[in-house]
């Protein structure tokens, strides 16, 4: 039981005395949350007993008199909570006087009663008012005209706040008791608070009018609505990010409310009117008044709704963070509206955003506006609207609405039609991309609806349309890849005919954009063919180059205007084709070499003087910057296998050529173009453009090169030229005037509220590890990423777009989120360009050049004044900031050279003097990335300087009393010890900390904010050293959350306005969870800690703001690792669970995490709490939302957990997921009608038209994974009742919870995936059918048990399997369905070849096509390419090679394989041929039977195959060793090279043509696997029996005589010898024997045969002194034993010796316990061997030692018990008569020797252990030899008979029981040949030895019927020598004979008769 759950006590007493000491405000806390959860578990009668008291003590706590604490914000907060339970659960009579009492605090003056309790008063009547104000309606008036009064009177912006909170909390529970008047000047005073100064009361205003204007209560008018519309408009310019966010919610809920049916007033009341007093009567009426009414309608229509926004939007005076607040009102309207009505009208709202806001007219006067817009509407559309509204079906339909309405309307073909602008479509381009990768799998009719509009745009004549419309292609394709090899031919006939057209005077006039647009659509979808390579035939590359390459070589015969389109098609062709890799690239490199050299030539000393025309500059600036696309794409892409050091030093000189040419360029000053040839204009692309995006392209490929490529030179003129463009004067290519007057005028501000697109030369990266603390998936601050985005948007003064560099669109990714690849413009990707190459070679340098180039940053930095250039001394000192951070990155290769180079401490003092400057500067992004750099170069520079800047620091925050400053050297603390690390920095910790703690008191936001996010990062960092100061930093974070001053509201204006943006309790959690990441595990022990913990994220999660409650919920997730059991797990699941189906989508996300770290623990205490219901929440969570992360994590863990215990409980909700249709599905249904054959009918599954509810397909997909994990998990089990039925019901096992009972389920499910057009979920259908047949193949039928459970469901599953060869198939399903076809025929569910059906079908007809080279065509698919063709084969070569697998163990795949052997056997070993020249890059083999690869570009296809090879060919070389182990003639035929029929003409000292093949690839598999001793694994095992087989003459002939391939697989086998698993070792050993044979007659195996003996006596003492099976051990001697035939004669007996010693130490080794019964065949074999091989001396020497150790291993035993002992005595007796009774008779044993061996038999014997059954048979053997004429062993018979009989006696003496039956029946076969060896004339004498010890058992009834059974044997065989020994018996045991005979007798005759009397007895002749 949780410690959490139990229950504690109410406490009314209160120790006044604790309270003055100095934690007297903590006892106090802690105490009033004891109590609140006391009262939250206590019963009514409990609370009524204490309620009094109680009451007094926490009225005396807020009045907050001594000695009584502040009631600050967590006192107050756990006051209110305990007040609730009082009034909810116990008397209610008291509450008004609660009341009544709080509200007299607050009315007194500020003089007597200070803001904090006020605050508190204020804010318990409110938690009270909103619970509990219906119950107090006459306090209602009184509250109210409280609160407005305070908020009218009072300048404490607190006070006023929480008396708004209050106002609305009592407005929202008790409304009907305020007269009409009081809501009046409630709604007049909420107006006026919108436009208040303070922002927290702006807030409270909102949500006051909010609740006052409820969505479903009364009426108002259009104007009211507009007016509070505009008011919210007007307060966005001074908001901050949680009031932008509180005006949102407002305007979205009176928007809303607009579209509800209501009755409408008829006539409104003018506004301003005067009364009769003279007084104004307020603007608007209280929304409670009526007037007439008419009809019921729409106060607004959706049109004029939407309208009053753009309206505001579109005002030429609105601000820029007013226009991004607007559309944080379009987000949370939509966000308010619902999913149904934003499908419902989404072609209105995207008509909406089209016409009034992207075409509008004030949107489009400059390109950032144009930029603005755009992004805001990606927004709108693709974050909230796309991505978490729309539904599939609705992503399909808004597809087809966005192609229907915009991109079929251009161009406009018929008269008065009006095509969509640019701007428009460029929208709609985007989001049909996004809607298209969101879909992930496009049905037909959006691929009709989209691939004609798409490739019709490619000719726009605006470049950023033609740009985007190649993006939206390249998703479409994607998404569509059996539309791609089409589109592709498409395009590449388009393009070569838009180039002809080129010079034709008769063309079009727009065929330059045409070719431009062609080309970038080309390129787009060349990109994918990495990502998709089975769908495109290689021949097209080589195509596209060959025109590439042509156009270069013909550009220079055409004119400017054409040349200028022929290199850009061109080069950006050759740019995308080198994603290709280095297998196509390797081949063209020559010339593209050659080409590079010519387009970057090296400028002349003319270049200098020569005048050139605008036109000019720009040709040949674009000429090299298009040449310089595809070199940065080769070194992107290829730069690790194909730039050597010569190829950089090449590609080098070209990037200096091209450097020199952009500064001469510079140089010239040349104007820009005023009229401009073709081809610049709809680009957008200024001359100074082209040269920044030149320089651009110049340092992205210098950054691309080894830092060690540059010469010093070189290194020093593009660091040089870097320096000047990021951070010098010279760089500034803005308008100077601007800058003046700017500068003069003073209204500069800030250059991130410089919205012109350039904003001075400021870079736009991003600054890695600012935000080391937050989690890298959400936002820093924990908003939503939507309002993240819009938040960025305020401050952002570069928009990154697509067609600023047309080169992404050669960068696709299918994994990433973001849809488009968005490049900054020209002149910032040259400003990021040139940081990133300084970041680059800057730490590469040595020490002076180093030096010298901190010299020239820091000169560069000086030379811009900021009182001539404000703007531009902002983005240099931020620029050369980014610049040295990132040259201090600690991942860096340079990083050690950097550091060595910093220890000069005059550089190192240099760059900490800039950095510092920079710390303290009002910029607070400049603050971070000022701290972080600091950071990594304390990191770098060493311990001195780390000390010297910590002290420096130090003395600044002394100093220095500017708050943002002091902020800065807060962050540079925490930098440190970031990146210093705990060790390093351990001696100044407690500097830092109390520097850090101080800070953290300062009451101004930025400072104490900023410290708090610095002490976190310092405690992660010091980790356990920081453990001494937990106590104190705990006490601290409550002080914190304590004070008035560092509440949100908290503070003067100023203050209260700036923490909006400076969330403190965000941070207090982040220490809090960092601090309990210290304390680990001992969180469980220390009680004080643990309690505050709990208690302030207890606190902390009731908190309002979202970021806090996701930090706390952190802070949880923590608790619940290190100490679960104090953690309410019941309340905490429940709380997770009311966030999951919230709107708060930070919640969500936190909360799905917290719950994974429950399922860890307990999934079960989940289901518990949980069951089916909260699993379908979150099935249903995530069909709503699939962009939630998580939920598919907490729902697997889930289920891996409890599916064991209730698979079908599992089944059932994924069933129910599986019932519902998907959107595509749905699509095609009503389009057509799916006919169904007779196996589909079986599984009576409808053919569409029904009215199924849908469901996203991937929550399908995931559902069908998890019926994969469940058949997984149940499987691996082990569990028998889930699998077997009949089990299962002789057990008692209830069926319906049983995976078995739902085979029909599982397939029919199955069978509806396969039914779907979305690939993924066929090919996840079939594998949940796979693991169908794969559990139950084996499991009979309860009813027929000779059958198969699945027999039955034959049709069904071959319904399920026949849809994934449609024609609308891929290659993987197609692969897929293959597979499964394999498993079916190879389980033994059918047996009979003609019952199989269409899947044997497949088989056949797939592998008949195999035997051609054309492609393949498997059922009704369509025609695919040569690669996919390949990968098809593979499959189903691979699939035939399981069929030969399981004919091992089922018979009729033998018969059914036999027609097809010789067929297989060639195809196999050619694939297997296939796949080793991929591997070894063998290229060219021109006859690929099995292949067919591409042959123009073999060497990319095989890189696309390798991976289909590398999964297949061990199942197929598996196929291939067992033919051979069979000696199948074709498969010999085959890797001879020659076919079965005819004679061979191979001699065994030729090398069969492919034994290398199987030999490389065998050794590869034994080399490259790491072999494990959990198991037996296939593929080593496979590797060694493929050996086994290969070392044969008819394969290998001479091969090994090559003394270099002998050495290497001895080598092999000496490491497998040393290195091998135990049970591995039998198959090393086979193949030793085979390899030691080959080598015995090989020209090269002198000597080598030794090295074979020694690993096989080297596995033989392995297996003697380790732990092992003794199968191992048997197998070991046996293959030694044939090593040793082959050896010279006179080692023979040697080696036969040594091998004995080795067993004799098996014999004496005792920790091995293993039975060695298995090897005494082998034994004796080398018993044998050995006296075969020595001298008669030798041997009886040898044999003497053997037998005495023998005798002194059992003798050492004695009086010793246990496993080992008794197993240690069986092994040697067991030699021990082996030994003896094998030996040759010629060879003489002392007689000694064979009486202790008698001796100890018979002593083991009469010991009656576990090894006397051993000794019993060792007795036998050695009686019977003795018997049968062996001389040596005359004397055994007669000792140890004597043992035999004592034997005898003593279990007759013992208590009755049957567990000697086994030892007296080896006793008895003793017997029995004694006396049937014995003469006649002397048995009697023998029989009565015998008969005596037996009689007396025969009294036992264990043992009566054995005995007698004996004894009546002895009657029959010898009646004379059995009566005379009877006869001389003592007369009571011939008494007890006759007796037990007789009995016997008599009961079998009457037995016999009995049985006899019914039958008919018929005569014998």
């Amino acid at each position: 039981m949780s410690k959490a759950s139990t229950s504690a006590a109410i406490e009314s007493v209160l120790d006044e005395a604790k309270l003055s000491e100095e934690s007297g405000d903590i006892f106090l806390f802690q105490w009033l949350a004891n109590n609140e959860r006391a009262l939250q578990q206590a019963s009514a009668d409990e609370i009524k007993a204490e309620q009094e008291a109680l009451e007094a003590i926490l009225l005396k706590i807020i009045a907050g008199s001594s000695p009584y604490p502040p009631p600050g914000r967590p006192i107050r907060n756990l006051v209110a909570q305990c007040f609730l339970p009082l009034y909810i659960r116990g008397n209610t009579k008291t509450l008004f006087d609660t009341i009544q009492t709080l509200l007299k605090i607050p009315a007194e003056p500020k003089q007597v009663v200070p803001d904090v309790t006020r605050i508190a008063a204020v804010y318990c009547i409110g938690e009270l008012m909103d619970v509990l104000g219906s119950q107090v309606m006459s306090q209602v008036a009184n509250t109210a005209a409280l609160c407005l009064k305070l908020n009218k009177s009072s300048n404490s912006i607190p006070l006023r706040y929480h008396a708004l909170v209050t106002l609305e909390k009592t407005v929202k529970s008790a409304r009907r008791a305020l007269a009409d008047n009081v809501v009046r000047d409630i709604t007049k005073v909420a107006r006026s608070g919108l436009s208040d100064k303070a922002l927290p009361v702006v807030r409270a205003s909102a949500q006051l009018l909010i609740t006052l204007y409820p969505a479903n209560d009364g009426t108002r008018s259009p104007s009211e609505v507009e007016s509070l519309v505009t008011l919210s408009v007007k307060a966005l310019d001074a908001a901050d990010h949680p009031t932008r966010l509180a005006l949102s919610k407002l305007a979205a809920h009176l928007l809303s409310s607009t579209q509800v049916e209501r009755v409408v007033p008829a006539v409104e009341p003018k506004k301003g009117k005067k009364n009769a007093d003279g007084n104004e009567e307020d603007e608007d009426p209280a929304p409670a008044a009526h007037g007439f009414n008419t009809a019921a309608k729409l106060v607004m229509s959706p049109e004029e709704m939407f309208s009053q926004l753009s309206t505001h939007f579109n005002k030429p005076q609105t601000s820029h963070k007013t226009r991004v607040g607007i559309f944080s009102f379009y987000a949370a309207l939509l966000s308010s509206l619902g999913p149904s009505f934003i499908e419902r009208n989404y072609a209105l709202i995207v008509s909406h955003l089209m016409t009034e806001i992207v075409s509008h007219s004030s949107n489009t006067g400059t390109r950032h506006n144009v930029l603005l817009v755009r992004q805001l509407v990606a927004l709108v559309l693709r974050d909230v609207v796309g991505v978490r509204m729309l539904s599939e079906q609705g992503q399909i339909l808004a597809i087809q609405e966005l192609s229907t309405s915009y991109l079929k309307r251009w161009p406009a073909m018929m008269p008065g039609q009006n095509a969509p602008t640019p701007l428009v479509l460029t929208v709609a381009l985007r989001e049909v991309a996004g809607l298209v990768q969101q879909l992930g799998n496009t049905p037909s009719p959006v691929q009709s609806a989209l691939l004609e509009p798409l490739l019709t745009l490619l000719t726009h004549p605006n470049h950023t349309v033609r740009v985007h419309a190649s993006s939206a292609l390249q998703h479409f394709c994607y998404s569509t890849p059996l539309q791609l090899p089409k589109t592709l031919l498409s395009l590449v006939e388009a393009l070569q005919h838009d180039i002809n057209q080129l010079g034709n005077p008769a063309a079009p006039s727009d065929i330059h954009r045409r070719t431009l647009g062609h080309a970038y659509g080309l390129s787009a979808l060349l990109a994918l063919i990495p990502h998709r390579p089975l769908y495109v035939s290689y021949d097209i590359n080589t195509n596209v180059f060959y025109l590439a390459v042509q156009l270069l070589k013909g550009a220079g015969d055409h004119d400017v205007s054409i040349a200028k389109v022929e290199v850009e098609v061109a080069w950006t062709l050759i740019a995308s084709l080198m994603c290709l890799g280095p297998h196509f690239v390797r081949a063209h490199l020559p010339q593209l070499l050659v080409l590079w050299r010519n387009a970057l030539p090296k400028p002349t000393t003319k270049e200098n003087s020569t005048k050139r025309s605008p036109a000019e500059w720009t040709f040949m600036l674009q000429v090299r910057e298009n040449a310089l696309r595809a070199i940065h794409h080769f070194l992107q892409h290829n730069v690790s296998t194909l730039v050597t050091a010569d190829i950089a030093r090449r590609l080098l000189s070209l990037l200096s050529n091209a450097l020199q040419f952009t500064n001469i360029f510079s140089n010239q000053r040349v104007e820009e173009i005023t009229d401009a040839p073709p081809g610049v204009e709809e680009k957008g692309f200024t001359l100074r453009d082209v040269e920044a995006l030149l320089r651009s392209r110049i340092y992205q490929c210098c950054s691309l090169l080894e830092p060690t490529t540059f010469t010093e030179p070189s290194q020093t003129s593009f660091l040089q030229s870097a320096i000047t463009l990021f951070a010098g004067a010279d760089g500034y290519v803005g308008s100077s005037v601007q800058a003046a007057i700017a500068s003069s005028s003073g209204s500069f501000t800030s250059i991130w509220q410089t919205f012109d697109g350039y904003a001075y030369g400021v870079c736009d990266l991003m600054a890695d590890g600012i935000d080391a603390n937050a989690d890298s998936s959400m936002d820093w601050l924990n908003r939503d990423s939507t309002d993240a985005s819009l938040d960025e948007l305020t401050r952002k003064p570069i928009l990154r777009s697509l067609e600023h560099d047309p080169l992404s669109l050669c960068q696709f990714q299918p994994s990433s989120d973001s849809v488009l690849v968005d490049n900054p413009p020209a002149t910032t990707a040259a400003v990021d360009s040139a940081i990133r190459l300084f970041a680059h070679m800057f730490p590469a340098q040595d020490p002076a050049s180093t030096a010298n180039t901190v010299t020239k940053l820091m000169d560069a930095i000086a030379t811009c004044k900021p009182d001539r250039n404000p703007g531009r001394r902002s983005a240099v000192v931020f620029n050369a900031a980014i610049a040295l951070l990132h040259s201090f990155d600690p991942q860096s290769s340079s990083s050690r050279r950097m550091a060595d180079a910093l220890h000069n401490a005059q550089m190192s003092q240099s760059l900490s003097s800039f950095l510092k400057d920079s710390l303290v500067d009002n910029d607070a992004f400049l603050r971070r990335v000022s701290s972080e750099a600091i950071g990594r170069l304390a990191n770098l520079a060493g311990t001195s300087f780390l000390t010297s800047q910590v002290k420096n620091l130090v003395n600044e925050v002394v100093a220095n009393r500017d708050p943002h400053g002091r902020a800065g050297c807060a962050l540079a603390f925490g930098a440190i010890h970031g990146h210093v690390g705990g060790l390093a920095a351990g001696p100044l910790l407690k500097t830092t900390v109390h520097v850090l703690m101080s800070l953290i008191n300062d009451p101004h936001p930025v400072v104490h904010f900023w410290s708090l996010k610095a002490l976190a990062r310092v405690i992660d960092a010091a980790s356990l050293t920081y453990a001494s100061f937990v106590p104190s930093t705990l006490g601290l974070l409550f002080k914190t959350y304590m004070s008035e001053s560092h509440e949100p509201e908290g503070g003067p204006l100023h203050y209260a306005n700036l923490r909006g943006d400076l969330p403190a309790y965000q941070v207090v959690c982040q220490n809090i969870d960092a601090i309990i990441t210290i304390v680990g595990p001992d969180l469980q022990e220390s009680a004080r800690t643990r309690t505050m913990i709990l208690d302030l994220v207890e606190l902390f999660l009731r908190e309002e703001s979202e970021g806090t409650c996701v930090e706390a919920l952190r802070c949880m997730q923590h608790v619940l690792m290190f100490a679960p059991d104090f953690v309410n797990i019941p309340k905490l699941v429940a709380q997770f669970r009311g966030y999951l189906s919230s709107s708060r989508r930070l919640l969500k996300l936190a909360s799905i995490n917290a719950l994974y770290q429950i399922l860890q623990k307990d999934a079960v205490l989940m289901s518990r709490l949980g069951g089916d219901r909260f699993v379908e929440e979150l099935f249903a969570m995530l069909d709503d939302d699939w962009s939630v992360s998580g939920v598919r994590d907490v729902i697997m863990v889930w289920l891996q957990q409890t599916a064991i215990y209730n698979p079908s409980a599992w089944i059932d909700i994924c069933q129910r997921i599986m019932s519902h249709t998907t959107a595509s599905q749905q699509l095609s249904d009503t389009s057509k009608t799916t006919d169904l054959d007779d196996e589909g009918q079986s599984l009576s599954v409808s053919a569409g038209g029904d009215a199924r509810p849908t469901a996203r397909w991937r929550t399908q997909l995931f559902a069908l994974q998890c019926l994969h994990t469940i058949c997984e998990t149940v499987i691996n089990s082990g569990i028998r009742e889930q699998l077997d039925l009949s089990y299962a019901e002789a057990h008692g096992h209830a069926r319906s919870k049983l995976l078995v009972s739902r085979i029909a389920d599982l397939i029919k499910m199955a069978f509806t995936a396969s039914a779907t057009h979305v690939t993924e979920i066929r090919v996840a259908g079939l594998r949940v059918l796979q693991d169908v047949i794969e559990a139950f193949a084996s499991v009979p039928d309860p009813d027929y048990p000779e059958a198969s459970i699945l027999e039955q469901y034959q049709a069904p599953i071959t319904a399920a399997l026949m849809p994934a060869f449609s024609s609308d198939s891929t290659a993987e399903l197609l692969a897929s369905a293959i597979k499964i076809c394999a498993i079916f025929v190879s389980s033994g569910i059918v047996k009979e070849v003609g019952r199989m059906g269409r899947i044997m079908k497949v088989l056949t007809s797939g592998l008949e096509q195999c035997k051609d080279s054309a492609v393949l065509r498997i059922g009704d698919a369509a025609d695919i390419g040569p690669n996919a063709s390949v990968m098809l084969r593979i499959a189903v070569l691979t699939a035939w090679a399981e069929l030969k697998i399981a004919s091992n163990s089922h018979q009729y795949l033998s018969r059914l394989l036999e027609p097809y052997k010789q067929d297989l056997a060639g195809l196999w070993i050619a694939s297997l041929r296939d796949y080793a020249s991929i591997k070894v890059g063998i290229e060219g083999l021109d006859d690929i039977s099995a292949g067919g690869l591409d042959s123009s570009h073999a060497s990319l296809g095989r890189e696309v195959l390798l991976p289909y090879y590398t999964a297949s060919w061990t199942v197929i070389l598996h196929a291939v060793v067992m033919s051979m182990g069979e000696r199948e003639p074709h498969v010999q035929a085959a890797i001879r090279g020659v076919t079965a029929d005819k004679s061979t003409p191979q001699t065994d000292e030729q090398t069969s043509p492919f034994f290398f093949v199987i030999f490389g690839l065998a050794f590869e598999l034994l080399t490259d696997t790491a072999i494990s001793e959990n198991s037996a694994q296939q593929p080593p095992i496979l590797a060694l029996e493929a050996f086994r087989n290969l070392l044969d003459k008819k394969y290998c002939g001479d091969a090994l005589n090559d003394p270099v391939l002998a050495d290497e697989l001895i080598n092999l086998f000496y490491r497998l010898a040393i290195t091998a698993p135990l049970l591995y070792l039998p198959h090393v050993t086979k193949s030793l024997v085979q390899l030691a044979v080959i080598l015995h007659s090989s020209s090269s195996g002198s000597g080598k045969t030794d090295h074979c003996l020694k690993m096989a006596f080297l596995i033989f003492k392995r297996c003697t002194t380790s732990k092992t099976q003794v199968s191992v051990v048997s197998s070991v001697m046996e293959s030694i034993l044939q090593i040793l035939q082959i050896q010279e004669a006179e080692q023979k007996g040697e080696l036969g010796i040594i091998m004995l010693a080795i067993y004799q130490g098996l014999l004496e080794n005792e920790a091995l316990a293993l039975d060695i019964a298995p090897t005494l065949q082998s034994l004796g074999q080398l018993l044998t061997f050995v006296q075969k091989h020595t001298r008669a001396e030798e041997t009886e020497s040898l044999l003497h030692a053997f037998l005495s150790g023998c005798l002194n291993n059992i003798d050492a035993t004695r009086d010793r018990k246990g496993l080992e002992c008794s197993c240690k005595v069986k092994n040697n007796m067991l030699a021990l008569v082996l030994a003896l009774t094998a030996s040759a008779t010629h060879i003489s044993i002392g007689q000694s020797v064979i009486e202790h061996a008698c001796f100890l038999i018979s002593q083991k014997l009469l010991e009656l252990e576990d090894y006397s059954m051993c000794a019993a048979q060792c007795a036998r053997t050695l009686t019977v030899a003795s018997l049968s004429g062996n001389a040596r062993l005359s004397s055994c018979a007669t000792l140890l008979l004597s043992a035999m009989i004592e034997c005898t006696f003593k279990i007759a003496g013992k208590l009755a029981n049957d567990s000697y039956a086994l030892l007296l029946a080896e006793i008895w076969k003793t017997f029995a040949a004694v006396v049937n060896t014995t003469p006649e004339q002397q048995k009697s004498r023998i029989l009565g030895l015998v008969l005596p010890p037996m009689i007396p058992l025969l009294q036992v009834d264990a043992h009566q019927k054995q005995v007698l059974t004996q004894i009546l044997s002895f009657a029959s065989a010898s009646p004379v020598a059995f009566k005379e020994a009877t006869a001389k018996l003592p007369s009571n045991l011939r008494e007890t004979l006759e007796v037990s005979v007789k009995q016997a007798l008599g009961g079998e005759t009457q037995s016999k008769a009995e049985k006899a009397k019914p039958q008919i007895s018929l005569k014998a002749f």
